[in-house]
């Protein structure tokens, strides 16, 4: 079955997998009990331990007689393919020399090619003795193809019933179902079955202790982990592998349960200030100047934060919407409550583009409140302070001194925040917007800041769907922004595909319509510049090709490696080129084109949005920086480029540039995406929808779940190995209740060491980091 490849170029490793390599045998390097050859090949899949390997789940079973969909094959997949052979024969080859055996083996409607060179005929005679017809194997190797037929060269393979060590093993071989492992060239499944054999036929109990405490394995009807073990990686029958994986799942999502909830628990266990909001305040001039009424969504969730910060106990909520839900209202009104109680509020944002949007966006809708003390400033309201790493000397001094001083009652910045020369007199609620570009680390850096803890409220732009909040976020409370506010206008999203030349032609063309209007376009590209390698892009998508790979819910292979596979792709859109061939059409004639892309200094990138706002340069080539929190109301259509790169999360968040000043709008997403591919269907679903949440439910469905809980964009082995947040939404509820229970009655699991040791091997510090990224 296909897996996605690791990027080079990720950034967090996460964990293995929650295990309880508590000592012992488990502990025991594969070098040492399989030896240094049989070790080496393992390490290829990251395996060292002997608890590594026991962790190395089957794919997938095979049935006896079920064969594997040969014409799902795909050339250059590295697969384990089960068949039946049809024939096999041996000859000399005449050109060139030595001999050839060429067998096909079947799924009983298509037919593979097996092909064996050597130099001498009688080298291959062994091969044509076990491969005969009407026998059952495993044929692991990469697909090739041969005038126009698909084939294996030199395949690693295993005749059922066959190649066992005497015929009662061999019987129940051919009768029992079939371990089918993620696997490696050199590394074939049957022989990490029999690798995971020698290390675990002679475990005993007490070389296993169990995270899962003994009283929840009696109330779910859970067997042991020792059993769990051997039912997935030496299963009688089907029932023995689905109950031994039913209980790892539930173990999964209960280590996972219960480091959030002993997270949430060490949060609360701390005391900060309360910060009570009063009458006649900046929040109440403030929502006395509101032009327009808040939406029930946002009343409520002003009210459940209001309730928060009136408590000693640090708020630690999610505030989620979708696209124009008006989360930044919320989070100001917020702001403002905490300043009216005397203390400071920090807004911490992902890129300088936009820190500097939300110092704009702050200052227009407070007014005269974000001028206090100034000529024509309402003394009842504070001051508006920015902090990012490339500021001028002179106006950072000034932002340090106005936190410092407590003269900035909210300071907007960037990770510049987190320094610690970064001083603030009372700091009283953090807001961290687009979470999932921040790390705990950081988060905490100013969580940690002054005598009490200040208050946290987290906000994504990017829709969660409720699973996948709670397994997440789960030390969280989330609230959730599900109305529009009035005035957004209507979004049209069209796919357009790159090879037609007249679409093409036609986009420009509307471009330049829109211009003529006196509105504004975005024309977004993946890459800054042509000579920009693939991790160096402005972009955090999938890359091209990646989310097209069958996985094992679709296609039942075993293919862990994936090289070779395709021919080299076509070059991606770059910033600075197609700036220069925009220029160059007759369409835009006369019309200025600006560009944008996180290379340029932070006095350049504000000079280039103010050009595009002000409609000096009313085209914007840009990366992705321009993906969150920009608000340029003129903006009507948004040109994306090669857009099967983006994922759909990320093109939602796009679109949202426009529409957002009562224009229509309009979204073009240019691409080369083939029909059929999971990357045809991406865009289908963005320009079939506007709603976000509905969005985030199908891109759950697309993507492997690891993907979705960060693991793509980490370069290390899923830790969530057979856990789905989907499909197991129930039993990651069920965890989540077990896990504040035993939390509530032990907050340091000290009665339940091998849970609790379970949790601190799985979130070392990067691990810790990669639990809450979104």
């Amino acid at each position: 079955m296909t897996t996605h490849p690791r990027s080079e170029a990720d950034r967090i490793v996460p964990p293995a997998a929650p295990s309880p390599h508590l000592g012992g045998r488990l502990t025991e390097p594969l070098a040492r009990v399989l030896g240094t050859r049989t070790a080496q090949s393992l390490a290829k899949l990251d395996l060292v331990t002997v608890g590594d390997l026991l962790r190395h789940y089957p794919r997938r079973y095979g049935e006896p007689g079920e064969m594997t969909p040969i014409r799902d094959l795909r050339v250059g997949e590295h697969v384990t393919v089960q068949a039946q052979v049809r024939s096999a024969t041996t000859r000399p080859m005449r050109n060139r020399g030595g001999a050839m055996l060429e067998a096909i083996v079947t799924d009983g409607r298509d037919s593979l090619r097996l092909t064996f060179f050597a130099k001498r005929i009688g080298v291959l005679r062994m091969h044509e003795d076990k491969l005969r017809a009407g026998r059952t194997g495993l044929f692991t190797g990469t697909v090739g193809e041969y005038r126009g037929e698909r084939q294996l060269t030199h395949p690693d393979y295993l005749i059922v019933g066959v190649d066992a060590a005497d015929e009662d093993e061999a019987a129940l071989e051919a009768s029992r179902p079939i371990p089918i492992y993620p696997s490696a060239a050199g590394v074939p499944t049957w022989r990490i079955g029999r690798a995971v054999r020698t290390v675990l036929d002679p475990l005993t109990a007490a070389d296993v202790e169990d995270p899962i405490p003994a009283g929840l394995l009696e109330r779910h009807h859970h067997g042991t982990l020792l059993e769990a073990w051997r039912g997935v990686h030496v299963p009688e029958t089907q029932a023995d592998w689905q109950a031994g994986r039913k209980r790892l799942v539930y173990e999964e999502a209960l280590v996972l349960q219960a480091a959030l909830a002993r997270r949430r628990a060490e949060h609360d266990s701390h005391a900060t200030v309360a910060r009570p909001g009063r009458s006649d305040g900046a929040l109440d001039a403030f929502d006395a100047q509101v032009p327009w009424p808040l939406t029930g969504a946002q009343v409520r969730a002003g009210q459940r934060i209001a309730a928060d910060l009136a408590r000693e106990t640090p708020m630690l909520r999610l505030l989620q919407g979708d696209v124009g839900s008006g989360k930044t209202l919320v989070a100001l009104r917020a702001m403002l409550q905490v300043v009216d109680a005397g203390g400071q509020a920090a807004l911490l944002a992902p890129t300088e583009v936009l820190a500097a949007q939300h110092l704009r966006s702050l200052r227009a809708m407070l007014g005269p409140l974000a001028d206090a003390g100034a000529l024509g400033g309402d003394a009842r309201g504070t001051r508006v302070a920015l902090l990012t790493g490339s500021q001028g000397a002179k106006a950072r001094r000034q932002a340090l001194a106005d936190a410092a001083s407590g003269t900035a009652g909210i300071v907007v910045g960037t990770h510049a925040l987190l320094s610690e020369t970064v001083q603030f007199a009372d700091l009283g609620l953090v807001v961290v917007d687009e979470q999932h570009r921040f790390g705990v680390e950081q988060r905490d850096a100013l969580r940690t800041r002054g005598a009490h803890p200040p208050h946290m409220l987290v906000m994504t732009a990017t829709p969660i769907p409720r699973t996948v909040a709670m397994t997440v976020f789960g030390d969280l409370e989330t609230t959730v922004l599900d109305e529009r506010p009035p005035g957004r206008a209507d979004v049209v999203t069209h796919v357009v595909p790159a090879g037609n030349r007249a679409w093409i032609d036609r986009v420009w063309a509307r471009v330049a319509e829109e211009v003529a209007e006196g509105r504004r376009a975005y024309v977004v590209c993946p890459r800054i510049d042509e000579a920009d390698a693939a991790d160096a892009m402005d972009v955090d998508a999938p890359e091209a090709g990646v989310e097209d790979l069958a996985d094992e819910a679709r296609l039942p292979l075993d293919a862990d490696a994936v090289k070779g596979a395709s021919a080299p792709r076509p070059r991606l859109a770059a910033a600075t080129q197609i700036a220069e061939m925009l220029r160059s059409r007759p369409e835009l004639a006369g019309v200025r084109v600006g560009l944008l892309h996180g290379r340029l200094s932070g006095d350049d990138k504000d000079a280039a949005m103010s050009a595009f706002s002000a409609g000096r340069t009313p085209v914007l080539v840009s990366t992705t920086v321009i993906e969150v929190g920009v608000d340029v109301p003129e903006a009507s259509v948004m040109v994306v480029l090669d857009a099967q790169h983006f994922g759909i999360s990320q093109l939602h968040q796009l679109r949202g540039r426009i529409g957002r000043g009562g224009l229509p709008g309009v979204c073009l997403l240019v691409t080369s995406a083939e029909e059929g591919t999971l990357a045809a269907e991406r865009l289908a679903a963005v320009a079939g929808t506007t709603d976000g949440f509905e969005l985030a439910d199908k891109d759950v469905e697309l993507r492997r779940e690891g993907d979705v809980l960060g693991t793509a964009q980490s370069g290390g082995r899923n830790s969530l190995r057979l856990l789905r947040v989907v499909r197991d939404a129930a039993v990651i509820a069920q965890a989540r209740d077990d896990a504040r229970a035993l939390v509530a009655a032990d907050p340091a699991l000290s009665t339940h060491r091998a849970l609790a040791m379970a949790i601190d091997e799985w979130l070392g510090a990067e691990q810790a980091e990669y639990l809450e990224r979104g």
